[in-house]
């Protein structure tokens, strides 16, 4: 019995055993057997045997490398160089970088708005919800469900397309998160028939934690009582975290699916409750949201109570006249809070001076204003204009003494008045000031600060007693320069081709040799991507004898030369017939010629254009927002600014050199569609008045008869050459007086003048 057991064992162990042994065996056949060194440490031990030539017999390891010293081995042994292949760098992977710094950065805007509006109150109450907040808040939204063919401008309105309550709100959360939920921390939604304190709003979200899932407003039971928690009712507004949002997110279509109800608050109310477990709260971390429900009739100004003045959301309003009643009065409010911070920074700074070094004399005056301008030589000290009620002894036309009128006499007049308010605030009820005279009134600019006044006045002081007594009082006042307003320019191109005409009457015949020169240096060989139009102006007589005597001939043929030379280039002309050179008259005719979308730049013959300013033109005339008329730098009379001496090869930009001449409105630079919608508004002027097209230029033209923006600014690579302009006396008076005073300021600056007047005198006197 057991020998059967031993046999069944081994049959089922054998082959194991046997294929171990096999193994073991097939390892050992494979070891090549080789004579190896190995250093003798010790002669001593008699066990070591030695074989010839002192090498050990013993096996060597597989694999090892043989370090025997037979001739055959060396022989055999050759070395192998392997070459070395440089390893193909792999592509790099493209990183993505981000447009926005914040947009890398996960930085997000703090708060967006979404007002909830419909089809009939759009264009009356969402038009005042917009012009109370819309420049408070980066983003304002409106939201409706089915809206007008026209949109009230300048709003943002999203239509959903259907005008079925709870389907509206429903699209606008998802409308959130397609579009904005990476994008704010903050959502807050208002009616159209409530206002917002916005400055309010933003205060409060500036203290609230992004992380923090809170539903913030009114608490509202829901209807029926029948569900645990609260809503937040949507006429007061309410507020929504991005942290909660995106935990309702996955949620939002069983809501649409599962949750019915009559009113989309209380519809996002359950929505909100039953997934995010979260209910409506007025008060978080020492924060209140403070509301204001108005009566029938009501009238902000008469109501006092503190719950109204702290609201941050009234409703409801009934018609947009109430919602502008409310915003001046909430923002008289925030005025004078703000007013009243100002004057106690101001005692503040007032007490601390006293304590420094200088004591008072530290501390600027007005306090909070910059200080005074401080010349580092003597040519940048600070005129002062010395002036009396009637007069001013400092003229735009340098006459030692002029009349006081029109907005200087109005500016006069305020800082007087401002001066005597401030001096019986000051000292009623004590004493009671009345103005009898400007003694003596002195004023200057301050780049700096703004407009400094001193004023000696003779004022007539009443005390409680009835008594009165003449005095005389020195008063310091500053007009502060307002704050700089960055104004949101449209999107410009430099890639906008130049329409550049050149308008030519007989005088400007020998000039033309040298633009040309100039011109095609500037722009022919540089491909410029700019047309130059000539137009040529003939008087009715010069006009009969075209055909036989064009005294336009040799330009003419100048410019066939040019077209010659630049294979690439036509250089177009225009003939115009008129009396009086216009410069609305000859524009009429070029912009029936010509495209809308076209951008003329209206120069002189004299003019040095180059790619620099012609860039400058396409960057500051924006279509349907701004013209630009650039100021030329017209250097002075070569015999008078360098009286003996050699005239240099340029011209640099000095004051001995030049000066920008702010008489002449030659250059202007506009688009063709802005000066058509223009001209068309100045027709029932010109058919009223016949002389309107001769006596207005076109800069006085978009100023008087355009909405747009008219940008005039010194350009410092826009010169022009000394000529003595011929100025024709059938223009207006205005122009005609304009084009006088532009020849006689540009023959040299005053020293130079006085100089040759000198040397005239001292010639005679010898």
């Amino acid at each position: 019995m057991r020998f059967s057991v031993f046999i069944s064992v081994l049959r089922s162990l054998g082959p194991v055993v046997i294929g171990i042994s096999l193994g073991f065996t097939l390892s050992l056949l494979s070891v090549s057997w080789t004579e190896e060194t190995c250093p003798l440490e010790s002669q001593e031990g008699g066990d070591v045997t030695s074989g010839q030539d002192g090498l050990l017999k013993g096996a060597r390891k597989p694999n090892s490398v043989s370090a025997g010293n037979d001739a055959e081995s060396g022989e055999d042994f050759e070395p192998r160089i392997v070459p070395y292949k440089q390893v193909q760098p792999a592509a790099p992977k493209k990183v993505f970088r981000a447009k926005y710094i914040s947009t890398e950065l996960g930085m997000r805007e703090r708060l967006f708005v979404g007002v909830l509006t419909s089809k009939s109150t759009i264009n009356t109450l969402g038009v005042a919800v917009n012009r109370t907040i819309n420049h408070h808040f980066d983003t304002v939204v409106f939201f409706t469900g089915s809206r007008n063919r026209k949109v009230p401008h300048g709003m943002f309105v999203v239509s959903h397309g259907d005008d079925r309550l709870i389907w509206n709100m429903f699209q606008t959360i998802r409308y959130i998160f397609d579009h904005y939920i990476n994008e704010y921390d903050w959502f807050y939604f208002i009616q159209d028939d409530a206002y917002t304190e916005a400055d309010r709003i933003k205060t409060l979200v500036e203290h609230l934690s992004m992380d923090r899932e809170l539903y913030l407003g009114r608490p509202e039971e829901f209807i029926g009582g029948e569900m645990e928690g609260k809503y937040c009712y949507g006429g007061f507004g309410y507020l929504l975290s991005r942290s909660l949002l995106i935990r309702l997110q996955p949620f939002l279509e069983n809501c649409r699916n599962d949750i019915l109800s009559s009113r989309p608050d209380e519809w996002l109310g359950r929505c909100i409750i039953d997934y995010t477990s979260s209910n409506c709260v007025s008060k978080f971390e020492g924060l209140e949201y403070h509301h204001y429900q108005l009566g029938k009739n009501y009238d902000p100004n008469k109501e006092q109570s503190e719950e109204f003045k702290k609201a941050l959301t009234v409703h409801p309003v009934s018609d947009p006249e109430q919602m502008y009643r409310l915003h001046r009065y909430f923002s008289e409010i925030e005025l004078q809070k703000t007013y009243d911070e100002i004057a106690k920074l101001q005692a503040e700074i007032k007490n601390v001076s006293i304590l420094a070094f200088e004591g008072n004399r530290s501390a600027q005056w007005p306090v909070g204003v910059n200080p005074s301008f401080e010349p580092k030589s003597r040519f940048e000290v600070l005129k002062w204009e010395y002036f009396t009620e009637e007069e001013i002894y400092s003229c735009i036309d340098d006459s030692p003494k002029c009349e006081l009128h029109g907005i200087d006499k109005m500016e006069v007049a305020d800082v007087i008045d401002t001066a005597i308010e401030q001096l019986n605030k000051k000292y009623m009820p004590v004493l009671h000031l009345k103005k009898q005279q400007l003694i003596n009134g002195y004023r200057r600019f301050d780049p700096t600060r703004g407009m400094e006044y001193t004023l000696d006045l003779q004022l007539e002081v009443v005390n409680q007693k009835g008594r009165s007594r003449s005095i005389t009082k020195r008063v310091h006042l500053v007009r502060p320069l307002s704050h700089i307003e960055i104004i949101p320019m449209p999107y410009v191109t430099e890639a906008t081709r130049v329409h550049i005409i050149i308008p030519l009457i007989s005088e400007d015949r020998s000039y033309v040799n040298h633009f040309l020169e100039g011109f095609a240096s500037n722009a022919f060989e540089t491909s410029e991507n700019a047309v130059l139009t000539f137009l040529f102006i003939y008087d009715p007589e010069e006009a009969q004898h075209v055909n036989h005597d064009d005294i336009f001939a040799d330009v003419k043929n100048q410019i066939n030369v040019y077209e010659r030379k630049y294979p690439a280039v036509k250089i177009p002309w225009i003939s115009v017939k008129t009396e009086i050179p216009s410069q609305i008259k000859f524009m009429d005719i070029i912009s029936k010629k010509h495209p809308v979308d076209t951008l003329f730049f209206l120069a002189h013959i004299n003019t040095n254009i180059n790619a620099e300013f012609l860039n400058r033109c396409r960057m500051n005339s924006i279509n349907n927002w701004q013209v630009f008329f650039p100021i030329h730098f017209q250097e002075y009379n070569s015999d008078v600014a360098y009286h003996n001496q050699p005239r240099p090869a340029t011209v640099d930009l000095v004051k001995d050199a030049g000066h920008f001449d702010r008489r002449s409105f030659d250059e202007a630079c506009f688009y063709n569609s802005d000066y058509m919608s223009t001209r068309s508004r100045m027709v029932e002027d010109v058919q009223e008045n016949e002389d309107l097209l001769e006596s207005l230029d076109i800069y006085e033209m978009f100023v008087k008869y355009s909405g747009l923006h008219v940008f005039r600014a010194v350009e410092p690579a826009l010169h022009q050459q000394y000529r003595y302009r011929s100025c024709n006396p059938k223009l207006s008076e205005d122009l005609y007086h304009r084009c006088t005073l532009s020849n006689m300021e540009g023959l040299g600056s005053r020293s130079q003048l006085a100089m040759l007047l000198f040397e005239q005198e001292q010639g005679n006197s010898t």
